[in-house]
Parts: C-alpha cells; structure tokens; sequence
C-alpha cells in the first residue's frame, strides 16, 4: 500500500488564499492584501508565500501586477483550465486535439442557433468584421479574430463548461493554428466557412450551423494533415 503523500506548508497556503477569496467574497479584479499583509496574516515567510502566489498565478486564480499589487484572476471560477506547461506538441496530438474540436464544436454550433438572441449575435459579428479586416496581412490578428469566433460561437451555446472546454483547446494549440494561416488560400477559405456558420446561427437553422461547422473544422484538420505531411519549404 502506497504511502499517502502529505499535504505541504505550500499546498496549506494555496488552499488558505483560495478560501480567503471565496470568504471574503472578492470578485474577478478585485485587489488583494499586500504580501507582506498577507504573510502576517498567514504567519508565513515571504518566500513560502510567494511560492503559494505563483501556483495561483499560474492557473488563472490570481494576477500579480509588478508595482500594483495582487489581484483576483479572472479565471478563479473555472472549471476547466488548460494545461499552463504545455509546450510544443507532436503532430498526433495536434490532430487529436482537432479531433476533439470535431467531436464538440458543431453541436455547441447548434445550441447557438437555438439559444442565441439578436443582441447576442452582434459580438459575433463584429468579430468576424474585425477578421475581415485583415485578410491581406497582420496574421496575429487575424488569428486573434479567428480564434474569438469559436470562443464567441461556443459561449453562445449557453453551457459555460463546454465553452471553457473549447476555449482550452484553443488556447493549448493556439501556436500550431497560426502556423494555418501561411498556406495558401487558407485566410479566405476559413473567413468564408465562418460567415457561412454565423449565417446559420443568424436564420435559427441548427442543423445547418452544425454541418457548417463541421465541416469547416473537418477542412481544417485535412489542411494540417497535409501540412504535417507535405511541409512548405
């Protein structure tokens, strides 16, 4: 029988910290006491508190801003956080994960054909407007607007933990999708499928927005294949 691993002084003081916000009832951008408030407080030093801080840093709980002090994250409440020490991944995971997206994104489509109200529809719109914008350059942006789109499309879905699913796998693969944009015709190609989406989602038709997107994340994961295959030069 293993030995059952004992909680540290460090894992104490995160669970502290944490019950300090939830108790006192701070909110995403509140401030915090200073670190030296709070390793009184605690009856810590410094240096095991700061390590405390940096785990919480480190998944979204709280934001340390050098000179301002420490504040509430805006990721404190969530579920599902990506992975914040994943690197580059291999090609099979890349195309697992597309799998994934496959797998989740075009029922949340059409969840937001269903739920999605007027006013709701005009971020997503205005996105797309953004990505349009830069079609014939600035790729960071373009990426940025792309990336938004799905984020926007699965909160739209009215079901926060499958937002925050795709949101992570965005986020864990969002360098390797980048790297979509240099192939030829592929800014234009994923602008058209995503106005053809939001169209869907705009007449109410949910079976239509989830074929769209389905299919345009099927589009996706092919041109990866042959990237991953066939590498420009």
């Amino acid at each position: 029988m293993s030995e059952v691993t004992r909680p540290t002084l460090s894992d104490a003081l995160t669970e502290r910290m944490l019950e300090l916000i939830r108790t006192g009832g701070h909110r995403p951008g509140d401030r915090l006491p200073s670190t030296r408030e709070l390793s009184q407080r605690f009856a810590v030093t410094t240096p095991t508190l700061r390590e405390a801080l940096r785990r919480l840093e480190a998944t979204g709980a709280i934001e340390m801003r050098h000179g301002s002090g420490i504040y509430v994250g805006t990721d404190i409440e969530r579920i599902v956080l990506p992975n914040p020490n994943m690197r580059d991944m291999h090609a099979a995971q890349l195309l697992e994960l597309l799998g994934a997206r496959i797998v989740i994104e075009p029922p949340l489509a059409a969840m937001a054909a269903h739920n999605a109200g007027a006013e709701e529809l005009a971020p997503l719109k205005r996105v797309l407007e953004e990505a349009g914008r830069h079609l014939r350059g600035h790729d960071a942006l373009l990426h940025d607007a792309n990336m938004s789109f799905h984020r926007a499309t699965a909160r739209l879905a009215g079901n926060s933990v499958l937002h925050e699913v795709v949101d992570s796998l965005l986020t864990v693969h969002g360098p390797e999708q980048r790297e979509i944009l240099q192939i030829f015709d592929d800014r234009r190609r994923d602008y058209d499928e995503h106005l053809a989406i939001l169209e869907a989602i705009e007449a109410r038709d949910a079976a239509q927005a989830e074929s769209r997107m389905r299919a345009h994340l099927v589009d996706v994961k092919t041109v990866i294949e042959h990237r991953l295959q066939s590498p420009l030069t």
